[in-house]
């Protein structure tokens, strides 16, 4: 019912007060979103009304002794001197005009009560995060206190580490017990102590003789080979004793190392770009550079968590509008998926029934899906040349691509949004598959590979779709 009354719209003939010479006057009067506005004439009202009066804000009043007059006033800006044909006529505009006056009054109480409950739950929220920031000021605190204690007692340091923790406390109390035990317990531990080491001495020296009587068999049983082996390649050929292996030569350390170097240079880290489950780099074109649907909108979902990473929250707008264009294009593609095969079948197929200029359709879906991706194309090359700075590099992508499509509106909130990007340090760390992989020299040297690789591929398909556009002038310079 209140729906009814707040669209309702009214008009009719009214008699209006002018001024004492011209007394009465008949006038076209028009009740509509609240207004009542008035034309000389209906066959007027083209040329614009000649006074109006809001409803919200006015005063109705009934004449005491004429049945057919009323008033409407605002105090001290306006007031109107208003005469029906009749009563019943009166009555029809008085409900009318009572109604609206209603109506609008309780679309204001909503509002402002909405509007305050929205400030209070700003309040709230406000109160919450400065509890959280002086949470986190305290923990920063108590690290920052319990690394200075550290620092200046290096002993208790040593101490602990003196003691691993895999050591009981019965462990550590007859350690304590033998550096600090009696003389006598002190003389029986020597002793068991000297006669264990003259067995372990005796162990040794048999050890060792039989060591090298092995090894000198060893050599007389490989004699034969040896000499072979000269006489046939020409080579001389020296046998190192089977005791060189406890102690490497010089040489053979230095191969160690350069071994160890090398399988670090050859270890490779996978990252975000590798570890996507479809990539721009893994679609394989149909005949005549058809980019498949499906692959597409696949690979366009793959990339999207590149904006959480960047802020979930101030990206959420920007996320939004890139997931909902791959819906649309989406819902157009499960319609014949047959027939819908490729991103071009769907652009000329929307052609040829006159949808593509239709507001929603798949083919402006996939205007500004494409602009979106060449806005994370830009963005992404900024960071691959080596710019670190992730606002600048967000901004300067933004400026070449998106910017001239938007509105001061949606440029301010882009603007907001960039404030809130992270440090260099925080995306990378972001695009690591597994913890700690952005602290090693090889996940840069990943990334620069798997962006190399995937950036290109990405960009191909953005010029097929930009071709596409211009060949048949769907490109739009509306701003949003």
């Amino acid at each position: 019912m209140s729906e009814w009354l707040c669209t309702l719209i009214m008009e009719g003939m009214l008699y209006k007060w002018t001024n004492y010479l011209s007394g009465w006057q008949p006038r076209w009067f028009v009740l509509a979103g609240g207004i009542l506005s008035y034309y000389d004439s209906r066959e007027d009202t083209w040329k614009g009304c000649k006074g109006s009066i809001r409803m919200a804000v006015c005063e109705i009043q009934v004449h005491t002794s004429d049945s057919t007059r009323m008033e409407l006033i605002i105090p001290g800006e306006q007031h109107f001197y208003l005469k029906a044909v009749n009563a019943a006529e009166r009555q029809r505009w008085l409900v009318a005009l009572g109604s609206s006056k209603a109506c609008l009054t309780d679309s204001r109480t909503e509002k402002e009560k909405e509007i305050n409950e929205n400030t209070e739950s700003l309040k709230k929220k406000v109160s919450e995060l400065r509890l959280y920031c002086d949470l986190l000021l305290h923990q920063v605190n108590s690290l920052k206190e319990n690394a200075q204690s550290n620092q200046s007692n290096p002993t208790d340091l040593e101490i602990k580490h003196h003691y691993p923790s895999s050591y009981s406390s019965t462990k550590r109390s007859e350690l304590n017990n033998v550096q600090n035990g009696t003389t006598t317990e002190q003389a029986n531990f020597k002793t068991q102590e000297r006669s264990q080491s003259e067995d372990d001495n005796q162990h040794k020296v048999n050890s060792r003789r039989d060591s090298k009587e092995n090894a000198e068999a060893e050599r007389m049983d490989n004699s034969e080979l040896v000499d072979a082996a000269t006489e046939k390649c020409g080579v001389n050929i020296e046998l190192q004793p089977s005791g060189a292996e406890d102690e490497p030569a010089e040489g053979s350390k230095e191969l160690e190392g350069t071994n160890t170097t090398l399988q670090a240079e050859k270890e490779e880290i996978q990252t975000f770009f590798s570890a996507m489950d479809q990539r721009f780099n893994d679609i394989e074109f149909e005949e005549d550079n058809g980019i498949p649907t499906l692959p597409f909108l696949e690979s366009c979902y793959a990339i999207v968590p590149v904006l959480d990473k960047l802020g979930p929250t101030v990206f959420a707008p920007v996320k939004l509008d890139f997931v909902g264009n791959i819906k649309k294009i989406n819902q157009k593609y499960i319609t014949d998926s047959i027939r819908f095969t490729t991103l071009q079948k769907i652009v000329l197929y929307e052609l040829e029934t006159d949808e593509a200029t239709v507001r929603n359709s798949a083919t402006e879906a996939l205007l500004w899906l494409k602009r979106g991706l060449k806005f994370l194309k830009g963005f992404l090359e900024e960071v691959n040349n080596g710019e670190k700075d992730i606002q600048k590099a967000l901004n300067t992508s933004y400026g070449r691509t998106l910017r001239q499509y938007h509105g001061w509106v949606v440029r301010g909130v882009f603007a907001l949004a960039l404030r809130a990007a992270p440090f260099y340090e925080g995306f990378m760390a972001a695009l690591a598959v597994n913890e700690g992989d952005e602290q090693k020299e090889a996940f840069y040297e990943g990334m620069q590979r798997d962006l190399n690789q995937y950036l290109p591929a990405m960009g191909k398909q953005i010029e097929i779709l930009d071709a596409l556009y211009e060949e048949y002038n769907l490109e739009s310079d509306e701003v949003v």
